[in-house]
């Protein structure tokens, strides 16, 4: 059997594209990976989607996007993709389970935000450790926050966090930043920023009980090894992304980081009848509501397509 439409990856841009397609009744197959719907099932409140005035936790947004997409007949599977033939068409798509062809697909299999690999980071993940500023900024408000990193994304996120907290720490490992000059620039101008030069997260500390919640960190001078405990609210990690597309390298044209590159103004990548969506290939906004918007896009092309192959 080929399916009209396989879809690797869930999350807004996963579940959307499954709506879509399956509303143009092309029975869409997913496969929802090992994180079905993505960074936001680790993400507590969610404030800023559309249509939730009070807020919706991560994990009950991304179940009620998985039932509408169901609703109108998307079939989905809870596994892994674990290799693609783009060789010929109908393309096939290998799981544990066995093979799936498929005229078109549709890849929506997200990043990853990049970790120092600290076990705290996972104890309080959600509750004051996040890599996300424009999602998460908005709790910090008159509170003290830390952002680790030394690039472009830490500045980024930096000066965003100085519009609701109180004072950003911001913590590099080495004496001078990775970022260009304008966003250094812009973050040494800060006064709301102070920067800690040589300097790294040797622990983030918390409490547990009764509400588990960060209370400071442990640094480490890099140069002097001399460790220091610093109250803070919360905990940025911003040394980057990096976007899980592995499984297309040599095959699917990408940049040097590895986000999908798609035609400008469409979600089309270099192959006739695959489609990107969603943070795979967004390196400048990643939320959920562009990633949800990329995935109707993805299943509008993807019908287009389809329409034109069956024309011809």
């Amino acid at each position: 059997m080929v399916h009209n439409v396989i879809i690797i990856g869930s999350g807004p841009a996963g579940y959307t594209a499954a709506l879509y397609a399956a509303r143009a009744d092309l029975n869409p197959v997913m496969f929802a990976g090992l994180q079905p719907g993505g960074q936001l099932t680790i993400t507590t409140e969610v404030e800023n989607y559309p249509g939730f005035p009070d807020g919706v936790m991560g994990p009950e947004l991304m179940e009620l996007f998985q039932k509408q997409a169901e609703r109108f007949g998307t079939v989905i599977h809870q596994e892994e993709v674990t290799s693609v033939d783009f060789s010929e068409r109908p393309y096939t798509v290998r799981t544990d389970s066995g093979e799936y062809m498929a005229h078109a697909l549709i890849i929506s299999t997200g990043a990853s935000a990049r970790w120092l690999g600290l076990p705290s980071e996972v104890t309080f993940g959600g509750f004051g450790v996040s890599a996300c500023a424009t999602c998460d900024g908005f709790f910090f408000r008159n509170k003290q926050v830390l952002v680790v990193g030394g690039g472009d994304t830490a500045m980024e996120e930096a000066n965003y966090l100085t519009r609701h907290a109180s004072k950003v720490y911001l913590a590099h490992r080495r004496h001078e930043f990775r970022a260009s000059k304008i966003m250094q620039d812009r973050v040494l101008a800060n006064p709301k920023v102070e920067v800690l030069w040589n300097t790294a997260i040797d622990e983030i500390v918390g409490q547990t009980d009764p509400a588990r919640k960060v209370t400071g960190v442990r640094l480490a001078d890099t140069v002097t090894e001399e460790k220091r405990e610093l109250a803070i609210d919360g905990v940025f990690i911003a040394i980057g992304h990096k976007p899980n597309s592995d499984l297309f390298k040599g095959v699917l044209d990408m940049d040097d980081v590895g986000y999908l590159i798609t035609k400008p103004g469409t979600t089309e990548t270099n192959l006739p009848g695959v489609f990107a969506a969603g943070d795979v290939a967004d390196k400048e906004y990643r939320q959920a509501i562009t990633a949800a918007g990329s995935g109707c896009m993805a299943a509008i092309d993807a019908e287009r397509y389809l329409t034109h192959l069956i024309e011809n």
